[in-house]
């Protein structure tokens, strides 16, 4: 690997997924040092509808719904889901009292690492395709020798959607799940 992927997008995603986790922990230990834990309990509430909102990205793209600007709507989706996931980190807190609702968020951020691989790949895919555009040669000398590579980036980005949403719709069945029991144990007094 050379040193500019690593530089431009390996290190980006891993920073985003670091700061999100490190985040979630300080924003849960800020609201159990102030004695607010309340508020965490309820910041499930809309980071699951931001995540939901985000999904209008995925209804665009396979155009169940109009858009003006897709690449805006990607970046959109990007930016709910992230902050939406955050709000369920700090929801779920450092508290171990109900597996389903760990099993949802394991499940959020295997979904959220998955992501994060794909926003890598059509990036690294891009990329190679706008060199491939400028007929530059490959590493070997050839002109060409990147559009293997580029079928195989677009391959690569294919297989990953493949990944991608059945994780993404596990996520979806166990918070439905986590959401669904919480009302059927709730103390409705």
């Amino acid at each position: 690997m050379n040193a500019h992927l690593i530089r431009n997008m390996i290190l980006p995603a891993l920073l985003s997924f670091t700061v999100l986790v490190l985040m979630a922990l300080s924003l849960d230990w800020l609201l159990h040092r102030l004695q607010l834990v309340w508020i965490g309990r309820y910041l499930g509430i809309p980071g699951t509808l931001m995540i939901i909102a985000s999904f209008r990205y995925s209804l665009a793209k396979r155009r169940k719904i109009k858009t003006r600007s897709l690449p805006r709507l990607l970046a959109l989706h990007e930016w709910m889901a992230w902050l939406g996931s955050l709000m369920i980190l700090v929801h779920a807190g450092i508290h171990f009292n109900a597996i389903l609702g760990w099993l949802a968020v394991g499940a959020m951020l295997a979904n959220i690492a998955s992501g994060l691989t794909g926003k890598f790949l059509i990036k690294r895919s891009r990329e190679r395709l706008r060199i491939a555009a400028l007929e530059q040669p490959g590493p070997d000398g050839k002109t060409g020798s990147l559009s293997f590579w580029d079928s195989l980036t677009v391959d690569a980005v294919k297989q990953w959607r493949t990944v991608h949403f059945p994780i993404a719709f596990a996520f979806a069945c166990l918070s439905l799940a986590h959401i669904l029991s919480i009302f059927l144990y709730w103390g409705w007094r």
